[in-house]
């Protein structure tokens, strides 16, 4: 259990780094918005691998980074970027879900708990993408733009320590 979680550590700071890629991007090609919808994507991807670290932490286990692999660093246009997160996004759901599966024939019920904020949060991101995407289709790329620029940033509440 513990690799697969380091495995899963080092997939979010991937996908943050995916996502600051697609952000930069967006900036570069002067969608500000866009740059910030992929911004907060960054910031809270960086939170799933947080999450996951003082977990492996408060449980024990050593946490491993490993290096990240090169992600893209140019889309053709903003449709093919949130494509792309819809698939990435996708494809971290499996992940979950494989380590949720393993927690449970492992009979570790601890983990398994802890997996089920982030079967959730895989829910909300598959569908963020799917209603940008939807959102996209429907308007001139300017007002999607400025929709984008009005997504705040709020910290995972698995991280949210009381005062």
């Amino acid at each position: 259990m513990q690799n697969a979680l380091n495995k899963q550590i080092n997939a979010e700071l991937l996908s943050a780094y995916l996502y600051l890629a697609m952000s930069l991007d967006a900036e570069n090609k002067a969608l500000k918005g866009v740059a910030n919808w992929f911004f907060i994507q960054w910031l809270e991807e960086q939170d799933h691998s947080r999450i996951l670290q003082e977990y492996m932490n408060a449980r024990g286990a050593k946490v491993k980074l490993s290096p990240i692999e090169a992600v893209p660093n140019e889309w053709n246009d903003v449709f093919e970027m949130f494509d792309d997160a819809l698939a990435h996004e996708e494809n971290v759901t499996e992940m979950i879900k494989n380590l949720a599966l393993l927690a449970r024939n492992e009979g570790d019920f601890a983990t398994l708990s802890r997996l089920q904020w982030f079967i959730d949060e895989q829910v909300e991101e598959e569908q963020s993408v799917i209603d940008a995407l939807s959102t996209l289709r429907e308007m001139p790329i300017y007002l999607f733009d400025q929709i984008m620029a009005k997504r705040k940033y709020s910290q995972a509440p698995p991280l949210k320590k009381e005062d």
